[in-house]
């Protein structure tokens, strides 16, 4: 089994229970008002670029 997920199976995850981007984005938006430590060890934890992550953190 292997230690990390990526962002494509997290996609491929939400779209399968029925996941929008407009979802995912709120998703998203709510992790970052609720926990923006925790987003910010999420999106390292998925392997993202730091660039990638200070775009997803600014929308």
């Amino acid at each position: 089994m292997k230690n990390k997920v990526t962002v494509e199976e997290w996609v491929k995850r939400f779209r399968a229970i029925g996941l929008d981007d407009a979802v995912m984005h709120k998703w998203h938006e709510l992790f970052e008002n609720e926990n923006p430590e925790g987003h910010q060890s999420f999106l390292e934890w998925l392997g993202l670029p730091a660039e990638r992550i200070r775009e997803i953190r600014q929308q």
